[in-house]
């Protein structure tokens, strides 16, 4: 089926057509329907399968066709509670491209930032808001935000705002909202406190729909990994950037200290690199995420904050500088990859200090992670390969020789 097939407003339309959409994935072909009319939905589908156009779409032709045949009272009509100010942002981003031709008003608010433009944009005709919770309470207390009139909770990444610890606010915002309302949960991962939360919120008659329940990671991205020594992964990760010159890489490190030192590290060999964490501003993250989207620097290494949701186009390698602590982040680190119909590819490096995260991440996915073996003598390389003036193998092996050679005409004087 087409999107031409739903009979979505023309407005709509026009927009879906400008972005190359042609046919809706899984997630969106069997979202769309249930959202139109009107049902809950708690959907679960591993991160790149398009889930934010299953419900942007929809609920887009909905208030634009109430909108247009004046069907409802002003106010917000319908909220998406997401976990980061970075998901916040793209999510708006995908309304407003979606529905630029709609007449439709979308604002996203987020802390990190000066909240008077995003009060001066409340106080104009908004009909999506999308909001991290701390931000949009600090407005709902200051009564620069009323919600009484929502018609539609949207709550996405529901696992991520789960381990942020936001399920108490979550539970808040329901209760501030009308009972009668169209509540859609999406998460990509499903737990036991996870269907605690979804069934809390959605009526007892909800669509349940999942994608992929047995494989939590897109079939489109190849998975490898390399056993390699902590203190070497810098060299390693030097040899794949020079390696593949033309492409986008994403690396994810366990800390903002780690990526602070890995990036000093890739600088001394010449390699520019970007960093985002927590310790940088929000504007700061807006334009370090712009630059690598437009391939200015075409090497961003990022903490977690960066794992979930955020659509980064063409991004050619995941690389896991560090394994992740929990095995789920694995998905959602390597999901920024492999995205709609594009391959990706995920390279893991492994010390043997890691091979137990590894094991849980195995055994969260149900698959075994193919190894790239390595011998001695391209270990061995690969150290010589680096340029780093602080680690100059090549010198050390050189000088080691010459000293040799020096001891050997030593001994040779010695016997005349």
């Amino acid at each position: 089926m087409k999107f031409e097939g739903y009979h979505f407003a023309p407005e709509l339309n026009r927009g879906i057509q400008e972005l190359g959409f042609k046919r809706p994935t899984d997630i969106q072909y069997k979202c769309i329907p249930h959202i139109m009319k009107g049902e809950d939905v708690l959907a679960v589908a591993q991160t790149g399968t398009g889930k934010t156009a299953a419900f942007a779409i929809p609920i887009l032709h909905l208030l634009h066709v109430r909108k247009k045949n004046r069907f409802r009272a002003d106010g917000i009509k319908c909220i998406v509670m997401v976990p980061t100010h970075e998901l916040a942002i793209q999510i708006t981003q995908v309304f407003q491209q979606i529905g630029k031709h709609t007449r439709v008003n979308v604002v996203g608010i987020y802390g990190g930032v000066d909240q008077a433009p995003q009060i001066a944009a409340l106080n104009g005709d908004v009909d999506i808001l999308i909001a991290t919770p701390g931000r949009m309470f600090d407005l709902i207390s200051q009564q620069h935000l009323k919600v009484q009139r929502v018609e539609i909770l949207i709550v996405d990444e529901a696992d991520h705002m789960l381990d942020m610890g936001f399920i108490g606010d979550i539970h808040d915002l329901s209760r501030k909202l009308p009972r009668k309302r169209q509540t859609l949960f999406f998460s990509a991962t499903i737990n036991s406190q996870i269907k605690k939360l979804a069934y809390s919120l959605i009526h007892k008659n909800a669509i349940r729909i999942q994608i992929s329940p047995k494989d939590p990671v897109a079939k489109n991205i190849d998975h490898r990994v390399a056993f390699v020594k902590m203190d070497d992964k810098r060299f390693f990760l030097e040899r794949m950037i020079i390696d593949n010159p033309d492409s986008k890489m994403l690396i994810f490190v366990r800390t903002k200290v780690r990526a602070e030192r890995v990036s000093k590290a890739m600088e001394r060999v010449n390699i520019p690199t970007l960093t985002i964490h927590s310790d940088k501003d929000q504007k700061t993250r807006n334009e370090i995420i712009e630059q690598f989207k437009q391939g200015v620097v075409p090497n961003l290494i990022a903490t977690d904050i960066t794992a979930r949701g955020i659509d980064i186009p063409d991004v050619d390698y995941v690389i896991n500088y560090d394994l992740p602590e929990q095995a789920e982040n694995y998905v959602h680190r390597v999901g920024r990859t492999g995205r709609g119909k594009r391959r990706g590819k995920a390279v893991s490096f492994c010390d043997e200090k890691e091979k137990e995260l590894l094991d849980d991440i195995q055994k969260f996915m149900g698959k075994t992670i193919s190894v790239v073996e390595i011998t001695d003598s391209d270990y061995s390389d690969t150290l010589l390969f680096s340029q780093e003036k602080g680690y100059d193998l090549k010198g050390l092996l050189k000088t080691i020789e010459e000293l040799e050679e020096v001891q050997r005409k030593k001994k040779k004087s010695r016997k005349k």
